[in-house]
């Protein structure tokens, strides 16, 4: 369990590379899906995973400033179909961010989410 976990920790200076965002950013963004958990009552797990999965694909990617929430929506919506036994939909999820991004953008940042971890989300 210990050689593995590594594989899915993500650096700890990931941030260091970020151009447009620091970590006031993703600290507002974990808060605001602490939120969001919180509202649906989603498992503890579904969070935490949530934010594992945000912080792996940060480390692979430099994110712009607008599209920060839109990985969390997507990260959220992916992690809730593997975790939860009655899932929020995604018509739920476009609703909480205010349709700012529609359901095609969520679902191809959920797909390039996946894609930059290799389908792997433990």
């Amino acid at each position: 369990m210990l050689k593995v976990e590594q594989k899915w920790n993500p650096n700890p200076l990931y941030m260091s590379m970020q151009t447009k965002i620091d970590e006031s950013i993703r600290s507002t963004l974990v808060d605001w899906l602490i939120q969001i958990h919180y509202n649906f009552k989603l498992w503890p797990e579904t969070l935490f995973l949530t934010v594992n999965v945000i912080d792996r694909f940060f480390c692979q990617h430099l994110i712009q400033k607008r599209d920060v929430q839109l990985v969390g929506i997507a990260a959220l919506l992916m992690v809730t179909k593997y975790e939860e036994i009655y899932p929020p939909t995604l018509k739920d999820f476009i609703y909480i961010t205010g349709d700012a991004y529609s359901s095609d953008e969520i679902i191809e940042m959920e797909r390039n989410i996946l894609f930059a971890l290799d389908f792997d989300l433990n």
